[in-house]
């Protein structure tokens, strides 16, 4: 049973369909759902493609607490929000711990060919590493 539910948001467009598939698995009213985004350090220099840019419009901390508690009114269940600064994937795969996550679902803006191998993106490595089961929603294409 699914009892505790992370689930990793950005402000790109795939943050919709990940709360879209959260919201169809069957969810036990005892489950605890928590919102999380983590706002990449400043000191990495080169980003895969599913992490923010620094090119790309950021949002204030206040525009994406707002964001996730939109997304968090919609829940049918017990939830919390996390927003976190560090390494994306490192930081996921420490709340899912925190938490003692039961499954991790994230968004995958989807890495093809030579830059899926190149660039490890950020769903890749926390599939790799989590503890526990990770859901993976990929964007339309």
């Amino acid at each position: 049973m699914l009892n505790t539910i992370l689930v990793a948001l950005d402000d790109s467009e795939i943050a919709e369909r990940v709360i879209e598939t959260l919201e169809s698995l069957m969810l036990s009213r005892n489950a605890q759902v928590i919102l999380c985004h983590v706002f990449p350090s400043s000191d990495s220099t080169e980003l895969p493609a599913d992490r923010p840019h620094p090119d790309s419009p950021k949002l204030s901390y206040f525009q994406v607490e707002k964001q996730l508690q939109t997304y968090q009114e919609k829940l049918g269940v017990k939830s919390q929000l996390e927003l976190v600064s560090g390494d994306p994937a490192d930081e996921i795969i420490r709340l899912a711990n925190i938490y003692k996550a039961d499954l991790v679902v994230i968004g995958n803006r989807g890495l093809t060919g030579v830059k899926k191998i190149v660039l490890r993106s950020v769903s890749t490595q926390v599939m790799e590493e989590a503890h526990c089961s990770v859901l993976v929603v990929k964007s339309h294409r």
